[in-house]
């Protein structure tokens, strides 16, 4: 699948967005080693720490069909600009995908592709506890 494609993907799932309280909607797109793509958006909460990112929504959603290896995941907003992960999306993208790539979207139709370990250097992982 191509870049393109992905985000695409990711365009879709924010329009399913549940941004209440912020208006600001996130999709994403993520891509298996298997090539299956699950998608998610961010869904809010009025007590605000129960909301959950859209990178984070994808992920969760294919590791509970049984996905655990990712080559790619797409991100795009309603901002129309480029929209980086927080942090908290970043150590999940991690987990999953240390060795992927992560392609942001904006409105013009282009996109930003980083490796993993760009957005996130020096990452703690599991490796890490002895």
């Amino acid at each position: 699948m191509d870049y393109g494609e992905l985000i695409k993907k990711a365009e879709e799932a924010k329009e399913n967005a549940y941004v209440p309280y912020s208006n600001f909607k996130v999709g994403a797109a993520v891509l298996t080693d298997k090539g299956e793509v699950y998608t998610g958006c961010n869904v809010e909460n009025a007590s605000y720490g129960a909301s959950n990112c859209a990178e984070r929504t994808a992920i969760f959603k294919a590791v509970s069909e049984g996905e655990k290896k990712f080559k790619a995941i797409a991100i795009v907003s309603s901002s129309g600009d480029f929209t980086y992960p927080c942090g908290i999306c970043r150590q999940v993208i991690v987990e999953f995908m240390r060795d992927g790539e992560i392609i942001l979207g904006n409105s013009k139709g282009e996109y930003r592709v980083y490796r993993t370990e760009e957005i996130l250097p020096f990452a703690f992982t599991g490796k890490d506890i002895k």
